[in-house]
C-alpha cells in the first residue's frame, strides 16, 4: 500500500484528503451521510480520475464517487475506504450554440449548470435542488420541472466520457460503446466514472412557477382531480403534489400542488393552471413568472443525528385512483410520512421502454415517502409507513433510484425489471467485471 500510495502522490494532481488534514472533518461525509475514509481523493482532470481508479483498484479497499453527495444511501463516503470527490470537475460550457450542445463536468451541480447556460437562453430539465450534482442525478434518471415537455434528465444525453474500472478513457454515445452509453442512462454509477456529460440543452424563456396550497380536509379530492387534469394538460406543465409536511403540520399540513409551466406567456399558463386552482379551496398561491434557475431550491444538510429514509415507486393510469386515494387517507392520518408524488409521462412515455436503462416509461405518477428524524423517530414510524406501503403494493410498481435510502437487492430488482438487469449485468462484466463499482444500487457482473 505503501508504495502504491507513493506512486499515486507522484500521478495524483489533484488533492489528497487523508484523517488529520484540516479539511479531513468536511470532506469525510455527505449531505446525507457521515463516513470516515481512509483517503479522499479530488481529481482536477481526467488522468487525475485515471490515477485514482487505479490506486483504489489496486487496493482492496472500497470505492465510493462522489458528485453532489445527495444520494439518500450515502453512497458518496464509507468507512475505511477511498472517496473519488468529483467536486473540482465542474466546468460548464457550450460547445455548440447552433445545436445547443453543452458539456458538463461529471462533478457539477444543477445549481452551477442553470447560472452557466442562463445567459444563453439554454436550460436542461434537471431535479428540483441547486446543490445535486449532474452525475447522480442524471445517471439514475432526472425527474425536473420541464420532465413532461422534455423528459428526463438522462433522455438529453448525447455523450459521455468515461473512465472504467481499468483505468480507461472512452467516449460512450450512440456509436461509440453503445451499450454503455445505455447502461449509463438509468444504470447508476455502476460502470465506470463519468468525468463529462454532453447535453443537447433547450432554448428558454421565464417559466409560471409556485405553490398552490389547499386544506388538507379536501386532499382526496384535490390530489384525484390534480391527477386528471394533468392527463389533458399541456405537456409544458410538469407538476407534484406534497402531503403531509412535517415542516408545516404533518398530517393537518396543507396540501400543495407544485406546478411548472415552461412558457412566459401568461394566458397559456393561465389556461394550463387555472383548473387546479379550481379544484378546491385556495389558501395559497404564489405562482409567478421567474427565470428557470430559480426554480431550484437550495439542498438542506440535516443536523447530525437526523436520518432521511425514503421509498418510491411507480404507478399507472389504471391504479392512479386507487393510489391517490390510500396517500390521501394516509396522509392525513396521525402519524403520515411526508408524502410527495410527481407527475411524469409526456416526453417520458414516448421514449421505448428498452431505449434506456430507466424503464419505466408508461408510469403517469412516481410516489415517494419521506420519514425525517433522529434514529428513534424513525424506528417508531416504521410500522405505519411499512402499513402504507403494504395498502399500496398491488397497485403500484418498480423504484426510482433517486428516491431509496436503501440498496438491498430487493431495492435493486424493483428499480431495474429482470431482463434490464440481465443486459446491464452483461455490461457490467465488460467495463467492471470486479465490481470495482459497487457502492451504489449494484448490479453484480454474474
Amino acid at each position: 500500500m505503501s508504495s502504491a500510495l507513493e506512486i499515486l502522490r507522484r500521478d495524483f494532481g489533484g488533492d489528497v484528503i487523508e484523517p488529520g488534514s484540516a479539511e479531513y472533518a468536511s470532506a469525510g461525509g455527505t449531505v446525507l451521510a457521515q463516513g470516515s475514509p481512509a483517503w479522499i481523493l479530488r481529481p482536477k482532470s481526467v488522468e487525475d480520475v485515471r490515477a485514482g481508479v487505479r490506486f483504489a483498484a489496486g487496493s482492496g479497499l472500497p470505492l465510493s464517487v462522489r458528485g453532489g453527495g445527495h444520494a439518500f444511501a450515502g453512497f458518496g463516503t464509507n468507512d475505511g475506504g477511498i472517496v473519488i470527490d468529483l467536486g473540482l470537475l465542474a466546468s460548464v460550457e457550450v460547445v455548440d450554440e447552433e445545436r445547443h450542445l453543452v458539456r458538463i463536468g461529471g462533478g457539477a451541480t444543477w445549481g452551477q449548470v442553470a447560472t452557466a447556460l442562463a445567459p444563453h437562453g439554454l436550460a436542461i430539465s434537471s431535479g428540483d435542488t441547486r446543490s445535486v450534482g449532474v452525475g447522480g442525478l442524471t445517471l439514475a434518471g432526472g425527474i425536473g420541472w420541464k420532465v413532461r415537455k422534455h423528459g428526463l434528465a438522462l433522455d438529453n444525453v448525447v455523450a459521455a466520457e468515461v473512465v472504467t474500472a481499468g483505468g480507461e478513457v472512452v467516449r460512450a454515445d450512440a456509436r461509440e460503446h453503445p451499450e454503455l452509453f445505455w447502461a449509463i442512462r438509468g444504470g447508476g454509477g455502476n460502470f465506470g466514472i463519468v468525468t463529462a456529460f454532453e447535453f443537447a440543452a433547450h432554448p428558454t424563456t421565464d417559466v409560471h412557477f409556485g405553490r398552490i396550497a389547499f386544506p388538507a380536509s379536501e386532499a382526496a379530492t384535490v390530489l384525484r382531480g390534480w391527477a386528471d387534469h394533468l392527463r389533458t394538460a399541456p405537456e409544458e406543465l410538469t407538476s407534484a403534489a406534497e402531503v403531509a409536511n412535517p415542516f408545516a403540520g404533518g398530517p393537518a399540513a396543507p396540501v400543495e400542488i407544485v406546478v411548472a409551466f415552461d412558457g412566459a406567456d401568461p394566458e397559456p399558463a393561465a389556461a394550463a393552471i387555472d383548473p387546479i386552482r379550481r379544484l378546491g379551496t385556495v389558501i395559497s398561491d404564489d405562482v409567478a413568472p421567474m427565470p428557470y434557475a430559480a426554480t431550484l431550491v437550495d439542498g438542506v444538510t440535516p443536523p447530525p443525528g437526523v436520518r432521511l429514509v425514503t421509498r418510491s415507486a411507480f404507478t399507472e393510469r389504471k391504479s392512479v385512483p386507487a393510489v391517490l386515494a390510500i396517500l390521501a387517507e394516509a396522509g392525513t392520518s396521525d402519524g403520515a410520512p411526508f408524502i410527495w408524488v410527481r407527475g411524469v409521462g409526456g416526453a417520458v412515455s414516448r421514449v421505448p421502454a428498452d431505449a434506456t436503462a430507466y424503464a419505466h416509461r408508461q408510469a403517469e405518477l412516481m410516489v415517494a415517502t419521506v420519514v425525517v428524524g433522529p434514529q428513534p423517530v424513525v424506528e417508531a414510524a416504521g410500522p405505519a409507513l411499512d402499513a402504507i406501503w403494504a395498502r399500496l403494493a398491488p397497485h403500484v410498481d418498480g423504484a426510482y433510484a433517486g428516491f431509496l435510502s436503501s440498496a438491498a437487492d430487493e431495492d435493486v430488482a424493483a428499480i431495474y425489471p429482470a431482463r434490464t438487469r440481465e443486459r446491464l449485468a452483461a455490461v457490467k462484466r465488460r467495463y467492471d467485471p470486479g465490481n470495482l463499482f459497487a457502492r451504489n444500487h449494484n448490479i453484480r457482473p454474474r
